[in-house]
């Protein structure tokens, strides 16, 4: 895993339909997977699913500790996230591994 830089100021955009699937479908908030760009996190390039743009995973926690993997896209240096979720007990070691 590599650390990545991030565009600042961190911004944010949320595709329409996309805005509350994470709540729905896996129970975390839009401000969950935002909180996670600020905190302590790993970053890494998603060559696997990069096809027409190129797009990242990032692990970290949100501010209330929940430990979450996203994945998303900058787009006119916005980040987009595409999808959110709790993270998986092998993904939990890795962070507590390298982190």
């Amino acid at each position: 895993m590599q650390n990545l830089e991030l565009p600042q100021p961190l911004q944010f955009e949320w595709d329409s339909g996309n805005q509350n699937k994470n709540l729905r479908k896996h129970g975390v908030t839009n401000d969950e997977a935002e909180e996670v760009f600020i905190n302590l996190n790993l970053i890494w390039a998603d060559i696997k699913h990069s096809g027409i743009e190129q797009r990242f995973n990032i692990l970290g926690k949100s501010n209330n500790g929940k430990l979450i993997f996203s994945c998303y896209t900058l787009r006119d240096n916005k980040i987009r996230i595409i999808s959110s979720r709790p993270a998986s007990r092998k993904e939990r070691n890795a962070y507590e591994k390298t982190l």
